[in-house]
């Protein structure tokens, strides 16, 4: 009995036993089903998803900026430019792992290699110039982004990335220049840190600034980047380079002749503008007082536009040119026409008188324009219409816009003939009651010197893209003011005022002269006068005419009879006559009388 009970027990410890067995088989069966289904979810429904999550969390998509182009002048010199720079930045978490072991692994030629932080440091120190506590101070935290250091060269970047420490990278950016300081530094502009500001820099910005890229790639555990992972890249496009007509080496002459009269005459301002006459071409605009585009904050905000296009003034007897050549081209003069001219004259209740004091003289035409008379102008001129008056001042490009490419041109002031008033009317035929530029000034001169074909005036001349392809830069049809024939009588006058009236302070030795000055008063700030703006302008050589210079001194100190800007435009010619090789005058200058 006790047998069979002793029996019993024993079957019932092998049940449990293997009921046991039974339900951890059943229990770990359930399990590989449930990690088999979840293996065949990521291996067979869905490996992309969960391949792209991981390599997801390890990607970094930098921004790469672009390639500003390049400011040239016309013989290919660096006006501005950009140069690649990189600012070496840090990822502070990816690096903060290693921070309690002070040391880190990395790759070399020769297999992997621990480098202590201190070490690295050291690297680190002597390659970016900053003491061991700066970088420490740069490198090691929590910031997820933070500069190391910020522009430093391709070489000094890539002996940084060396070193490998982790999350330490660099992003690529530029540094704008301005080799040539301030040399055309009006005319070029400059940047400030909202973007372009003056200048060029400001109107040609969507050729300038091309188009930023990125890059993405994937970092690693240990903060450095994988190679041969994923990359991609969005192309970046770097901006167009724009090449100007200015003559960089002129223009400095130019800049450093006007700044030395405008100081010797205490005057507000001056400016000169040399243009080539047959091809309208701007190879000089010069100020006395120009913005340095590496440091503009120490030129006033005034001062920073080139004023030769962006301020106008009464131009004075310089407009009388445009008088004289109406007249001869509509037949109401000729050069040698007779006047017998009065000390005061009057028309229609309105009395004009000259600069200096005569009886009645006789003068020719010629004369009048030699003398600079405003009496005998007024008498050639009224035989005009008021509105032939007007249509001759636009026709000379007098109030019409100049499209050089700058901020702030002017067209000027020019009333229509309908809001003139009695003296008005008169007025403008000797260069007041109306306002222009410099360059407006210019223009009217070159018209003349190109035999009475006006250009419009170019600053730019072409356009170079990233790939050094070359794009001349749209010109204007040329339009014809007056006469080949009118032309060259108002040339041949213009050299009778050279050798006999106002511009013989311009005479050079070497070659012919046409020139016209021109004397204004200067409007102040309490509505009044308050001083002159002096101009002369001159074309060379008459023979064969090339270059056309304007010179401009506002509020000049002194006696007008001293007062010369005739000895900037001397020197400039000069220089500009002999860089650019023009042989000498080989004919006599041809002289109309002056009185009869």
């Amino acid at each position: 009995m006790a047998k069979v009970q002793g029996s019993g027990r024993g079957n019932h410890r092998v049940a449990v036993v293997t009921g046991r067995l039974r339900t951890g088989l059943i229990l770990a069966l359930v399990l590989l089903t449930v990690l088999g289904v979840r293996l065949f979810q990521v291996q067979a429904l869905d490996p992309e998803g969960m391949a792209e999550t991981a390599v997801a969390e390890r990607l970094q998509t930098r921004a790469v900026p672009p390639l500003r182009g390049s400011i040239l002048d016309s013989e290919g010199n660096y006006l501005a430019r950009s140069v690649e720079r990189f600012d070496i930045v840090v990822d502070q978490t990816l690096s903060h792992p290693y921070v309690e072991d002070r040391e880190y692994s990395r790759s070399t030629a020769e297999g992997q290699e621990v480098v202590s932080f201190d070490q690295a440091f050291e690297e680190l120190s002597e390659i970016l110039g900053q003491d061991t506590d700066t970088l420490r101070g740069s490198v090691l935290g929590d910031a997820s982004f933070k500069f190391v250091a910020k522009t430093v060269t391709p070489e000094i970047k890539d002996k940084v990335l060396a070193v490998k420490f982790p999350g330490i990278y660099a992003d690529r950016t530029t540094l704008r220049t301005y080799p040539s300081g301030s040399v055309a530094g009006s005319i070029i502009g400059f940047l400030g840190t909202d973007g372009p500001q003056e200048g060029l820099e400001l109107t040609q910005d969507d050729v300038l600034a091309g188009e930023a890229g990125s890059r993405t790639y994937e970092i690693g555990g240990d903060g450095i980047r994988i190679p041969y992972a994923t990359n991609e890249d969005v192309p970046v496009r770097d901006g167009d380079s724009v090449k100007l007509s200015i003559d960089q080496d002129l223009q400095w002459f130019a800049q450093q002749t006007i700044a030395s009269q405008v100081q010797e005459y205490n005057a507000d301002w001056g400016n000169v503008v040399v243009v080539e006459a047959k091809t309208g071409r701007i190879i000089t605009m010069a100020e006395s007082t120009t913005v340095d585009p590496n440091d503009p904050g120490l030129t006033p905000a005034e001062s920073r536009q080139p004023l030769s296009v962006t301020v106008p003034f009464e131009p004075g007897s310089t407009t009388k040119v445009i008088t004289m050549a109406a007249a001869l081209e509509q037949g109401i003069i000729d050069p040698l026409s007779q006047f017998e001219i009065p000390s005061t004259y009057t028309v229609d209740g309105q009395t004009f008188k000259d600069a200096f004091d005569h009886g009645t003289v006789h003068m020719t035409a010629a004369g009048i324009l030699t003398k600079s008379m405003n009496t005998g102008t007024v008498m050639i001129g009224q035989q005009l219409t008021k509105q032939e008056r007007y249509d001759w001042l636009k026709k000379f490009g007098i109030g019409e816009p100049l499209n050089v490419g700058l901020n702030g041109e002017t067209v000027g002031l020019l009333a229509k003939p309908e809001e003139w008033d009695g003296r008005q009317q008169y007025t403008v035929l000797f260069g007041q009651g109306l306002a222009q530029t410099a360059l407006h000034t210019a223009m009217v001169y070159q018209t003349i010197a190109n035999d009475g074909v006006r250009l419009a005036p170019s600053l730019i001349d072409s356009y170079i893209g990233a790939d050094g392809t070359e794009t001349a830069a749209e010109k204007t049809d040329p339009t014809r003011v007056v006469s080949e024939e009118t032309a060259r009588e108002v040339q041949h006058m213009l050299e009778t005022v050279t050798a006999e009236g106002s511009g013989k302070g311009g005479a050079l030795d070497q070659y012919r002269v046409g020139s016209k000055t021109g004397t204004a008063e200067a409007p102040g700030a309490n509505g009044g006068y308050d001083g002159y703006t002096l101009s002369y302008a001159g074309i060379a050589p008459m023979d064969d005419p090339q270059y056309v210079v304007v010179v401009t001194l506002q509020r000049p100190e002194g006696s007008l009879q001293v007062l010369d800007p005739g000895k900037t435009f001397k020197k400039v010619m000069q220089q500009v006559l002999t860089t650019r090789n023009v042989a000498p005058s080989s004919s006599d200058p041809e002289l109309y009388p002056v009185e009869y």
